[in-house]
Protein backbone atom coordinates (compact mmCIF):
# COMPACT_ATOMS: atom_id res chain seq x y z
CA UNK A 1 0.00 0.00 0.00
CA UNK A 2 3.12 2.49 0.92
CA UNK A 3 4.37 1.55 -2.35
CA UNK A 4 1.42 2.47 -4.19
CA UNK A 5 1.26 4.92 -2.60
CA UNK A 6 4.70 6.49 -3.16
CA UNK A 7 4.25 5.53 -7.08
CA UNK A 8 1.22 7.75 -7.09
CA UNK A 9 3.07 10.84 -5.56
CA UNK A 10 6.07 10.17 -8.22
CA UNK A 11 3.73 10.40 -11.55
CA UNK A 12 1.93 13.23 -9.85
CA UNK A 13 5.42 15.13 -9.62
CA UNK A 14 6.70 13.97 -13.00
CA UNK A 15 3.30 15.12 -14.40
CA UNK A 16 3.90 18.41 -13.09
CA UNK A 17 7.47 18.67 -14.20
CA UNK A 18 6.16 17.75 -17.70
CA UNK A 19 3.04 19.83 -17.83
CA UNK A 20 5.74 23.19 -16.40
CA UNK A 21 8.39 21.80 -19.25
CA UNK A 22 5.28 21.88 -21.96
CA UNK A 23 4.54 25.57 -20.36
CA UNK A 24 8.01 26.91 -21.00
CA UNK A 25 8.35 25.54 -24.60
CA UNK A 26 5.64 25.35 -26.35
CA UNK A 27 5.98 29.60 -26.73
CA UNK A 28 9.38 28.76 -28.10
CA UNK A 29 8.52 25.92 -30.49
CA UNK A 30 5.25 27.98 -31.65
CA UNK A 31 7.91 30.36 -32.31
CA UNK A 32 8.31 31.75 -36.39
CA UNK A 33 10.62 34.57 -36.55
CA UNK A 34 10.94 36.66 -40.35
CA UNK A 35 13.43 38.71 -41.22
CA UNK A 36 12.58 41.55 -44.27
CA UNK A 37 15.16 43.61 -45.98
CA UNK A 38 13.26 46.10 -48.29
CA UNK A 39 15.50 47.96 -51.07
CA UNK A 40 13.90 50.51 -53.39
CA UNK A 41 15.11 50.18 -56.52
CA UNK A 42 13.13 46.95 -57.24
CA UNK A 43 9.47 48.02 -55.89
CA UNK A 44 7.19 48.35 -58.62
CA UNK A 45 7.10 51.46 -61.02
CA UNK A 46 10.56 52.65 -60.20
CA UNK A 47 12.67 53.57 -63.46
CA UNK A 48 14.66 56.37 -62.43
CA UNK A 49 15.97 58.84 -59.79
CA UNK A 50 12.77 60.52 -59.41
CA UNK A 51 11.48 57.57 -57.43
CA UNK A 52 14.25 57.24 -55.29
CA UNK A 53 15.94 60.48 -53.68
CA UNK A 54 13.80 62.89 -51.15
CA UNK A 55 12.95 65.87 -52.95
CA UNK A 56 12.37 64.26 -56.08
CA UNK A 57 9.15 64.96 -58.10
CA UNK A 58 7.57 61.27 -57.51
CA UNK A 59 9.78 60.19 -54.11
CA UNK A 60 6.59 60.77 -51.56
CA UNK A 61 3.94 58.88 -53.86
CA UNK A 62 6.99 56.02 -54.33
CA UNK A 63 7.96 55.42 -50.52
CA UNK A 64 3.93 54.97 -49.41
CA UNK A 65 4.41 51.78 -52.72
CA UNK A 66 7.18 51.02 -50.86
CA UNK A 67 5.74 50.21 -47.34
CA UNK A 68 2.64 48.98 -48.72
CA UNK A 69 4.75 46.24 -50.67
CA UNK A 70 6.83 45.75 -47.47
CA UNK A 71 2.96 45.21 -45.36
CA UNK A 72 1.63 43.12 -48.32
CA UNK A 73 4.52 41.38 -47.08
CA UNK A 74 4.44 41.48 -43.31
CA UNK A 75 0.51 40.57 -43.64
CA UNK A 76 0.90 37.49 -45.85
CA UNK A 77 3.68 36.21 -43.63
CA UNK A 78 1.55 36.83 -40.28
CA UNK A 79 -1.35 34.73 -42.16
CA UNK A 80 1.78 31.94 -42.82
CA UNK A 81 2.32 31.71 -39.41
CA UNK A 82 4.64 34.17 -38.65
CA UNK A 83 5.35 35.80 -34.85
CA UNK A 84 7.85 38.03 -35.07
CA UNK A 85 8.90 40.24 -38.15
CA UNK A 86 12.04 42.67 -38.15
CA UNK A 87 11.78 45.04 -41.13
CA UNK A 88 15.34 46.79 -42.27
CA UNK A 89 14.72 50.19 -44.28
CA UNK A 90 17.53 49.35 -46.41
CA UNK A 91 17.55 51.90 -49.32
CA UNK A 92 19.08 55.82 -49.11
CA UNK A 93 19.19 57.30 -45.85
CA UNK A 94 17.51 54.24 -44.09
CA UNK A 95 14.59 56.57 -43.73
CA UNK A 96 12.25 56.09 -46.43
CA UNK A 97 9.58 53.24 -44.86
CA UNK A 98 5.80 55.03 -43.48
CA UNK A 99 6.52 53.67 -40.16
CA UNK A 100 3.01 54.95 -38.72
CA UNK A 101 1.75 52.27 -41.24
CA UNK A 102 3.25 49.01 -39.40
CA UNK A 103 1.15 46.85 -36.98
CA UNK A 104 2.74 48.09 -33.16
CA UNK A 105 3.90 44.48 -33.11
CA UNK A 106 6.27 44.85 -36.19
CA UNK A 107 9.82 45.90 -35.83
CA UNK A 108 11.87 48.37 -37.77
CA UNK A 109 15.52 49.00 -38.43
CA UNK A 110 15.99 52.94 -39.51
CA UNK A 111 19.14 54.72 -40.38
CA UNK A 112 22.99 54.37 -40.63
CA UNK A 113 25.61 53.12 -39.99
CA UNK A 114 24.72 49.73 -38.36
CA UNK A 115 26.43 46.39 -38.04
CA UNK A 116 25.21 44.09 -41.00
CA UNK A 117 23.82 47.09 -42.60
CA UNK A 118 20.79 45.62 -45.24
CA UNK A 119 20.82 42.66 -42.56
CA UNK A 120 21.43 44.87 -39.17
CA UNK A 121 20.00 42.74 -36.33
CA UNK A 122 20.00 39.48 -38.01
CA UNK A 123 20.65 36.19 -35.65
CA UNK A 124 20.38 32.67 -35.77
CA UNK A 125 16.42 33.20 -33.59
CA UNK A 126 15.03 33.89 -37.24
CA UNK A 127 13.07 31.02 -39.62
CA UNK A 128 13.36 32.99 -42.30
CA UNK A 129 14.56 36.52 -44.61
CA UNK A 130 12.93 37.91 -47.62
CA UNK A 131 14.06 40.75 -49.50
CA UNK A 132 11.73 43.47 -50.83
CA UNK A 133 12.41 45.99 -53.59
CA UNK A 134 15.54 44.32 -54.41
CA UNK A 135 17.57 45.41 -57.85
CA UNK A 136 20.70 43.60 -60.05
CA UNK A 137 24.22 43.83 -60.06
CA UNK A 138 26.36 46.63 -60.65
CA UNK A 139 27.45 45.12 -64.41
CA UNK A 140 24.32 43.86 -64.84
CA UNK A 141 23.42 44.83 -68.75
CA UNK A 142 19.86 44.46 -68.11
CA UNK A 143 18.95 45.66 -64.82
CA UNK A 144 16.96 48.69 -63.74
CA UNK A 145 19.28 50.84 -61.66
CA UNK A 146 21.46 48.14 -61.40
CA UNK A 147 23.89 48.38 -58.93
CA UNK A 148 26.07 47.47 -55.89
CA UNK A 149 25.93 49.18 -52.40
CA UNK A 150 27.17 52.44 -54.33
CA UNK A 151 26.38 53.25 -58.09
CA UNK A 152 29.00 56.28 -57.55
CA UNK A 153 31.79 54.41 -56.04
CA UNK A 154 32.15 50.45 -57.19
CA UNK A 155 32.66 48.73 -60.40
CA UNK A 156 32.54 45.22 -58.70
CA UNK A 157 32.14 43.22 -55.00
CA UNK A 158 33.26 39.28 -55.43
CA UNK A 159 33.31 36.77 -52.76
CA UNK A 160 34.97 33.86 -53.02
CA UNK A 161 36.40 34.82 -56.51
CA UNK A 162 32.78 35.11 -57.75
CA UNK A 163 31.04 38.65 -58.27
CA UNK A 164 28.21 38.95 -56.35
CA UNK A 165 25.04 41.60 -56.07
CA UNK A 166 23.83 42.90 -53.37
CA UNK A 167 21.04 40.03 -52.36
CA UNK A 168 23.68 37.37 -52.42
CA UNK A 169 25.87 39.50 -50.34
CA UNK A 170 23.14 39.68 -47.83
CA UNK A 171 21.95 36.32 -48.35
CA UNK A 172 25.33 35.28 -46.88
CA UNK A 173 25.36 36.74 -43.80
CA UNK A 174 21.60 34.94 -42.88
CA UNK A 175 23.52 31.71 -43.87
CA UNK A 176 26.15 32.75 -41.28
CA UNK A 177 23.34 32.23 -38.64
CA UNK A 178 21.59 29.13 -40.39
CA UNK A 179 18.77 31.35 -41.71
CA UNK A 180 17.54 30.80 -45.24
CA UNK A 181 16.54 33.32 -47.69
CA UNK A 182 13.31 32.29 -48.86
CA UNK A 183 11.91 35.22 -51.48
CA UNK A 184 12.58 38.18 -53.33
CA UNK A 185 10.82 40.79 -55.15
CA UNK A 186 11.95 43.00 -58.27
CA UNK A 187 12.53 43.01 -61.97
CA UNK A 188 13.73 39.96 -63.78
CA UNK A 189 17.80 40.87 -63.65
CA UNK A 190 17.88 41.03 -59.63
CA UNK A 191 15.15 37.59 -59.71
CA UNK A 192 17.90 35.53 -62.01
CA UNK A 193 20.90 36.32 -60.33
CA UNK A 194 20.11 35.68 -56.97
CA UNK A 195 18.18 32.62 -57.86
CA UNK A 196 22.25 31.62 -59.68
CA UNK A 197 23.29 31.51 -56.59
CA UNK A 198 20.39 30.50 -54.10
CA UNK A 199 18.79 28.37 -56.12
CA UNK A 200 14.86 28.46 -56.93
CA UNK A 201 13.93 30.31 -53.85
CA UNK A 202 10.29 31.93 -54.07
CA UNK A 203 10.21 35.14 -56.69
CA UNK A 204 7.53 38.59 -57.05
CA UNK A 205 8.56 40.07 -60.96
CA UNK A 206 6.96 43.11 -59.96
CA UNK A 207 8.68 44.22 -63.37
CA UNK A 208 10.25 44.09 -66.74
CA UNK A 209 13.28 45.88 -67.24
CA UNK A 210 13.45 47.88 -70.92
CA UNK A 211 16.88 49.65 -70.03
CA UNK A 212 18.50 50.86 -67.21
CA UNK A 213 15.96 53.79 -67.16
CA UNK A 214 12.75 52.38 -68.12
CA UNK A 215 10.61 49.28 -67.51
CA UNK A 216 7.16 47.32 -68.16
CA UNK A 217 5.96 47.26 -64.61
CA UNK A 218 2.98 45.65 -62.79
CA UNK A 219 0.71 48.56 -60.92
CA UNK A 220 1.10 48.67 -57.46
CA UNK A 221 -1.96 46.73 -56.49
CA UNK A 222 -1.00 43.93 -58.91
CA UNK A 223 2.66 44.04 -57.17
CA UNK A 224 1.55 43.88 -53.60
CA UNK A 225 -0.73 40.84 -54.75
CA UNK A 226 1.88 38.76 -55.99
CA UNK A 227 3.91 38.97 -53.24
CA UNK A 228 1.43 38.62 -50.84
CA UNK A 229 1.33 35.34 -53.00
CA UNK A 230 4.82 34.54 -52.51
CA UNK A 231 5.35 35.61 -49.44
CA UNK A 232 2.79 32.54 -48.30
CA UNK A 233 4.23 30.05 -50.89
CA UNK A 234 7.65 30.21 -48.84
CA UNK A 235 6.72 30.38 -45.74
CA UNK A 236 4.92 27.73 -45.63
CA UNK A 237 7.23 25.78 -47.25
CA UNK A 238 10.26 26.81 -45.50
CA UNK A 239 11.41 23.12 -45.26
CA UNK A 240 12.57 23.32 -48.94
CA UNK A 241 14.87 26.02 -48.72
CA UNK A 242 18.68 26.15 -47.52
CA UNK A 243 20.87 28.70 -46.14
CA UNK A 244 23.04 30.12 -48.36
CA UNK A 245 26.85 29.89 -46.34
CA UNK A 246 30.26 30.14 -47.83
CA UNK A 247 33.49 27.84 -46.89
CA UNK A 248 35.56 30.09 -44.94
CA UNK A 249 38.06 31.97 -44.81
CA UNK A 250 36.40 33.77 -47.49
CA UNK A 251 37.97 36.61 -49.97
CA UNK A 252 36.53 39.45 -50.61
CA UNK A 253 37.47 41.53 -53.83
CA UNK A 254 36.10 45.66 -54.60
CA UNK A 255 36.97 47.24 -57.23
CA UNK A 256 36.50 51.42 -57.24
CA UNK A 257 35.90 53.55 -59.25
CA UNK A 258 38.81 56.04 -58.64
CA UNK A 259 42.03 54.34 -57.92
CA UNK A 260 43.35 56.62 -54.59
CA UNK A 261 40.88 54.29 -52.53
CA UNK A 262 42.46 51.41 -53.00
CA UNK A 263 45.94 52.79 -52.95
CA UNK A 264 45.33 54.22 -49.27
CA UNK A 265 42.92 51.20 -48.49
CA UNK A 266 45.87 48.83 -49.66
CA UNK A 267 48.49 50.63 -46.48
CA UNK A 268 46.00 48.47 -43.77
CA UNK A 269 47.21 45.29 -43.17
CA UNK A 270 45.88 42.11 -44.48
CA UNK A 271 44.92 44.53 -47.75
CA UNK A 272 46.13 43.36 -50.73
CA UNK A 273 46.08 45.47 -53.79
CA UNK A 274 45.60 42.91 -56.95
CA UNK A 275 45.26 45.97 -59.59
CA UNK A 276 45.07 50.22 -59.55
CA UNK A 277 41.41 49.73 -59.31
CA UNK A 278 41.00 46.83 -56.43
CA UNK A 279 41.49 45.55 -53.02
CA UNK A 280 41.81 41.99 -51.55
CA UNK A 281 40.92 41.35 -47.87
CA UNK A 282 40.69 37.73 -46.53
CA UNK A 283 38.79 37.24 -43.35
CA UNK A 284 38.01 34.30 -41.14
CA UNK A 285 33.77 34.55 -41.60
CA UNK A 286 31.08 36.57 -43.53
CA UNK A 287 30.72 38.77 -40.15
CA UNK A 288 34.65 39.73 -40.27
CA UNK A 289 33.83 40.12 -44.16
CA UNK A 290 30.48 42.63 -43.39
CA UNK A 291 32.36 44.69 -40.85
CA UNK A 292 35.24 45.07 -43.21
CA UNK A 293 33.17 45.86 -46.00
CA UNK A 294 30.94 48.68 -43.93
CA UNK A 295 33.47 50.47 -42.89
CA UNK A 296 35.63 51.05 -46.53
CA UNK A 297 31.86 51.94 -47.40
CA UNK A 298 31.09 54.30 -44.67
CA UNK A 299 33.73 55.66 -43.25
CA UNK A 300 34.47 59.53 -43.57
CA UNK A 301 36.27 62.57 -42.10
CA UNK A 302 32.96 63.97 -41.44
CA UNK A 303 32.17 61.48 -38.73
CA UNK A 304 34.65 63.20 -36.33
CA UNK A 305 33.23 65.29 -34.28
Amino acid sequence: MKHDLQSQRLRHYLLLLTSYFLLLTIPALCQFKVYISVDMEGIAGVVTGDQLSPGSFEYERFRNFMTQEVLAAVTAAKEAGATEILVSDSHGNGENLLIEQFPKDVRIIRSWPRRFSMMAGIDSSFDAVMFIGYHASTNSMTGIRAHTFSSARLTRVALNGKEVPEGVWNAAIAGYFGVPVVMISGDESAIREVRSFLGPIEAAEVKQSLGFHSANTLTPEAAREVIAQKTKTALRGLKDFRPYALRAPITLDVSFKNYMVSEVLSYLRGVQRPDAHSIRFVGKDMPEIADFMHFVSNYNFGLEP
